[in-house]
């Protein structure tokens, strides 16, 4: 019996790693070193390979996070001893999922989308992963639901949060978001690299200027610590100083 437990593991992992290698994720690092931490890193829920597999037939598959990601999110959760997240950017429900599945029986998480194509999915994956009850999905406008989590009693309330939406409203986002973390809270912004594209100064593409001008802007603010990391599409951590 363990015998085709192991086998059937070895193979859902091969479609896994082959599912990373055709992500678009992974362009900072070669494919075998992407299989390579998969396979000694990476445990993911069976919910979370169908979610990716779902996903990588729809034309924005690239939006979704990689399963590196997830791992992160779950050791960053744990240290923080996570119950309240929120997440800016749904799309198809891997994040949220991983987050969700994270958490305590109790803990919870705001989701903001405005996508209700998307996140139809997302529920499918939430119901089937048993996390439904932990997420309060608010569709609109991510700005107006952080706009009122700040007027309706929610700030220092968090204790992570994940950027993943629209990038020229990025710095908005950060804004309206740090005062709803709690001191030493976490927030973490995905595709802060943009495929490399930061790294031209010259660039015009308004969603690169913005990047480039937030990318600075961390670096310098007091409020948080901050490290950029060159995973996926670049990563970076924002702890809220106490």
């Amino acid at each position: 019996m363990f015998a085709s437990i192991r086998k059937s593991l070895t193979r859902a992992q091969q479609f896994a790693t082959l599912l990373i290698v055709n992500s678009g994720k992974t362009y900072l690092a070669t494919p075998e070193i992407n299989r390579y931490v998969y396979n000694v890193s990476v445990q993911e829920n069976p919910v979370l390979v169908k979610c990716r597999e779902e996903t990588r037939a729809l034309p924005n598959a690239v939006m979704q996070i990689s399963p590196e990601q997830g791992q992160l999110f779950r050791v960053l959760l744990a240290l923080l001893g996570a119950k309240k997240t929120l997440e800016i950017g749904v799309f198809t429900g891997y994040s949220s999922t991983v987050t969700a599945l994270a958490l305590p029986g109790d803990g919870k998480i705001v989701a903001c989308d405005v996508s209700d194509e998307y996140t139809r999915m997302a529920r499918r994956y939430w119901e089937e992963a048993g996390v439904a009850h932990k997420i309060d999905l608010c569709l609109g406008p991510a700005a107006e639901t952080l706009r009122r989590l700040n007027q309706e009693g929610h700030p220092e309330s968090f204790d992570f949060a994940f950027i993943d939406a629209d990038k020229l409203n990025y710095d908005v986002y950060y804004e309206l978001t740090l005062p709803l973390m709690r001191p030493g809270g976490l927030i973490v912004f995905d595709n802060m690299l943009r495929r490399g594209k930061v790294l031209d100064e010259h660039s015009t593409d308004p969603e690169i200027r913005v990047l480039r001008a937030l990318n600075e802007k961390l670096g310098k603010d007091t409020r948080v610590l901050v490290s950029l990391l060159a995973i996926a599409d670049g990563v970076t951590l924002a702890w809220k100083k106490p």
